[in-house]
């Protein structure tokens, strides 16, 4: 007995079926089939590399390079610190005041300079100059302030060195705002 159906559907039905399934994987295949061969290419582009450079030496050295970089960084953030050490104890905040120290002389040869650390720590320098001669002093300055009496022009150097910063500051925010 020839089947006329298969699970009650007619046979020439089930058959056209089959062969459209067949048709659909054949074209998955062949899709699979081409972007295997694609990423075959990549694959190879990439593992040939120059002069013929495998990748995993590649990858050994870019390791070393990585590993001699973070070294020297290390040691270059020591001696950032060593030198910012130092830079701390240095002068580097400055204010002068000149002025007529005696009333007879013109052109305000007289002058106070404060020269401090960034803990306001360092001297003034006072040059009052008269007829008569040029007269220097030197006063201590410790975190500001000064064990010996300060006339009002040191004082006013030793301000204006303290907020150096602020104004540089202003200066580097106008800057940046143009």
């Amino acid at each position: 007995m020839i089947l006329d159906a298969v699970f009650g559907i007619k046979l020439e039905i089930v058959i056209i079926v089959l062969l459209v399934l067949i048709v659909l994987l054949a074209i998955g295949l062949i899709f699979t089939f081409s972007r295997l061969q694609n990423v075959s290419r990549k694959y190879y582009t990439l593992t040939s590399g120059k002069q013929a450079k495998d990748l995993e030496t590649i990858m050994l050295t870019r390791f070393k390079e990585m590993d001699r970089v973070k070294s020297r960084m290390k040691r270059f953030s020591r001696e950032h610190r060593t030198f910012k050490g130092h830079l701390d104890s240095c002068y580097n905040k400055l204010g002068i005041v000149k002025y007529d120290a005696f009333n007879n002389m013109a052109g305000e040869l007289s002058f106070s300079l404060a020269l401090l650390n960034d803990e306001n720590s360092g001297l003034v320098l006072s040059s009052m100059h008269s007829k008569e001669g040029c007269f220097t002093y030197a006063k201590e300055i410790i975190k500001g302030e000064s064990y010996i009496a300060l006339s009002k022009e040191e004082i006013e150097a030793i301000s204006k060195a303290k907020t150096i910063d602020e104004e540089i500051e202003r200066m580097v925010a106008a800057e940046d705002e143009e």
